[in-house]
């Protein structure tokens, strides 16, 4: 793949909200695990549908209708390769991340899971891949189990592997943690689950807008990620899922376009992905998600995470000189197993009175228990936490003003 080094200056050029103050200084976007900001290459993507080509799709034998129909298409296409999915009907157009792990926990889990069955899953996963599971067991009764954390901020593997002997019937993982930045090693834990006969699915929000994604190596039955979060816009995520899984799953919604004939008290289904495509979907949204994974692919995913580990590294090195700051997450040892997201607490001080520093600051930062209550109150034994997380538009300077707001925090509230 292209290593090439990113050049910052010229991709924040793509970028005009990177031109705008926010409360009179420039804006430096600290908050990309929460959603990232668009080049102007998808917004002009979506604006050119609107302006030249706006129609419904599948349904008009007219020139706009079959080349909303193309483009359309064209972006599974896209998708599917970046993702070394195999076939394009094995992508599915959800909302976004949660939607698709909740069409596995309502299609496949009420099919597959009964009363006493085991699903495992992690203390380090985002409430989408929590809720939906917990939710699963009491309609069905099952079990719902989670492997342990080691010190080290990872996933304790001897305690994944107790798990397994359990016989779980699903592993739902998290690829890459929003709060600790771990990045989990999907594939060895998918033969570990394969080999214990579970079907895995893995939670990849965090993941693919950062790292390369092969999902032909890494063998999972389920994988789920969002656009919003790597460039494109809100609105539109994906499920994958291997071919046989999706002929099997029943689709979870009825109407048009999932149907291949209605009759007055019967109906049958559509070819795959269509299938699990009921009614008018996010067409522009689609548009614009192929736009920004074509972007992502011309920088080249290694290239991506490479200056992302360069930029953490710096971040964990500044941070890691201020003695009252305490970082939570793989340590700079271990810089090839993280992402950029890097959650800490400043001593004396609540994570939302430091956020509201860094907006002063014209810095974009998330605070708060970031989606993943059990990892922090029952693991970090924090009830919130302040974090920075970086993409490809980030640079150190954006890094040396985050210190300085710290700095400012702790003198404007600290009392210890």
């Amino acid at each position: 793949m292209n290593m090439a080094e990113i050049d910052v200056e010229r991709i924040r050029k793509d970028f005009p909200i990177l031109k705008v103050q926010m409360n009179g200084k420039e804006l430096a976007y600290l908050d990309s695990a929460a959603t990232s900001q668009k080049p102007r290459q998808v917004i002009s993507k979506i604006g050119k549908f609107y302006k030249t080509y706006n129609a419904n799709i599948h349904r008009g034998l007219y020139k706009i209708s079959e080349e909303a129909t193309e483009e359309y298409i064209k972006s599974k296409d896209v998708c599917a390769k970046f993702i070394h999915a195999g076939k394009s009907n094995q992508i599915i157009y959800v909302k976004n991340t949660t939607e698709a792990i909740n069409l596995v926990a309502l299609s496949w889990g009420d099919a597959n899971i009964g009363e006493g069955d085991r699903i495992l899953i992690s203390k380090m996963e985002h409430h989408s891949n929590i809720v939906p599971w917990q939710m699963l067991a009491k309609r069905k009764k099952a079990v719902l189990d989670y492997i342990e954390i080691t010190e080290g901020m990872q996933l304790d593997i001897l305690d994944y592997k107790k798990k397994l002997e359990r016989k779980p019937k699903l592993v739902a993982l998290t690829h890459a943690s929003n709060v600790l930045g771990t990045i989990n090693d999907a594939k060895n834990l998918t033969r570990l689950a394969h080999e214990a006969e579970a079907l895995v699915l893995i939670d990849g929000a965090q993941s693919t807008p950062h790292i390369p994604i092969n999902l032909r190596e890494i063998d999972c039955d389920f994988f789920a990620f969002s656009s919003h979060k790597m460039l494109g816009p809100s609105g539109i995520g994906v499920l994958y899922a291997k071919e046989e899984m999706l002929e099997a799953m029943n689709p979870l919604f009825g109407g048009g376009d999932m149907i291949r004939s209605v009759d007055l008290q019967e109906s049958t289904w559509n070819d795959l992905p269509w299938k699990f495509e009921a009614g008018t979907q996010n067409i522009e949204g689609a548009i614009g998600f192929g736009a920004a994974v074509k972007y992502l692919k011309k920088l080249g995913m290694e290239s991506v995470h490479s200056h992302e580990k360069k930029l953490t590294k710096y971040a964990l090195k500044r941070v890691g000189e201020m003695g009252y700051v305490k970082v939570y997450g793989p340590g700079i040892e271990h810089i090839d197993q993280r992402l950029g997201v890097i959650s800490f607490a400043i001593k004396g001080v609540h994570p939302h009175d430091a956020a509201a520093v860094f907006d002063s600051e014209g810095i974009a930062i998330r605070s708060g228990h970031h989606c993943a209550m059990p990892l922090m109150r029952g693991v970090l034994g924090e009830p919130a936490l302040c974090r920075m997380s970086f993409y490809i538009y980030n640079k150190e300077e954006e890094i040396d003003r985050a210190i300085v707001a710290i700095e400012k925090a702790r003198k404007m509230f600290s009392r210890g």
